[in-house]
């Protein structure tokens, strides 16, 4: 029977571009040292590209991007329709504006991951991100944040509800489970998956939920649900007109994030007192049209997988102060995905 979910669950949640848009090479003039040759190598940015073998057995490939001037380290999983390639500059800014060190990884059968993508597989691939974190770069789990966007809330919040003392849980565009993004059922039923709606209530930790108001893949209510169900919640941002995959070009993205980085690195290094995450009302928090200094713009060496579809997206919410649909590189695929609503 588990083997029938899984195979049910794979139709419907898991997208790996195809073909990858990246590729691995080992530098021997480094001893071997692996790099990703579609992105650009520069001196002012230490990464690290490793493959971590789950106890599925699978090789999963993952990057570590470090701040010497970092305090926390973020655990990245990312959505059912991206890999690294794609999401490498973000992961970059990400650890530049935060001020953390930053893990991302792919999901067995994504990118050069090996293989297939389940459910089941995805939990062993973020424990495998997680023990190379506590093993190699010496992370405690009070040091560590979860960052789950889309299907990644599923593994996120599954390995937050084993994991004690964890600094926090970021929950992007998050779903409730994978069968309530399809149909408005009532109950939790054997072959649904990424059952986030039954684990978010033993998150031990602060928890920050941000979720657009219109988007059209994974209702804002599943964000919400999942708001209310955390036992320490942090202010939630909603952002208004905000869809699936753009919430990254509001001002307000970036500046509510280092706002909760923020304030969990005070709670947790100021003695364990009362704690200073207490939620505020559930109020529409709308995207600035001031304070463009907090505007989140990527660089200019995007990989060119993802260069022409991000560029055009920045360049349009510039002149209209609002972002439009966003667009990935796969915009076809997506197209007939969204048609089936099944990208999330």
């Amino acid at each position: 029977m588990g083997g029938v979910t899984s195979s049910i669950a794979a139709k419907f949640a898991f997208f790996p571009p195809t073909p990858p848009s990246y590729t691995l090479i080992a530098d021997d003039t480094r001893g071997g040292q692996l790099y990703i040759p579609e992105v650009p190598r520069r001196d002012n940015v230490n990464v690290d590209v490793l493959k971590l073998r789950n106890r599925k057995g699978n090789d999963i490939v993952a990057i570590h991007v470090k701040n010497h001037k970092a305090s926390a380290t973020l655990l990245y999983s990312h959505g059912n329709a991206a890999d690294l390639g794609q999401m490498f500059e973000l992961f970059v800014e990400l650890s530049i504006r935060l001020r953390v060190n930053l893990m991302g990884y792919d999901y067995s059968g994504y990118g050069q991951s090996t293989g297939k993508p389940s459910e089941c597989n995805t939990y062993a691939d973020i424990a495998a991100a997680y023990t190379c974190l506590k093993e190699q770069y010496g992370v405690k789990d009070e040091q560590l944040i979860l960052y789950g966007q889309s299907v990644g809330s599923g593994p996120t919040v599954d390995l937050a509800s084993r994991i004690s003392n964890l600094r926090g849980v970021v929950l992007h565009s998050p779903i409730l489970s994978g069968l309530r993004v399809l149909y408005p059922v009532k109950r939790t039923y054997w072959f649904d998956i990424f059952k986030n709606i039954d684990k978010i209530g033993m998150v031990n930790c602060p928890v920050l939920v941000m979720h657009g108001t219109a988007d059209e893949v994974v209702d804002w209510s599943h964000g919400k649900q999942l708001w209310e169900l955390s036992k320490e919640k942090y202010e939630p941002l909603w952002l208004s007109g905000g869809g699936h995959s753009n919430l990254e070009l509001y001002p307000e993205f970036i500046r509510h994030l280092k706002k909760f980085v923020q304030a969990i690195g005070k709670s947790k290094s100021s003695t364990n007192s009362s704690k200073k995450t207490a939620a505020e009302s559930d109020t529409q928090s709308k995207p600035s049209e001031t304070g463009t200094s907090d505007k989140f713009e990527l660089g200019s060496d995007l990989p060119e997988v993802s260069r022409n579809s991000l560029d055009s997206r920045l360049e349009k919410s510039r002149k209209s102060n609002k972002p439009e649909k966003s667009r990935m590189s796969t915009d076809r695929v997506d197209r007939f995905r969204r048609r089936k609503g099944l990208v999330w």
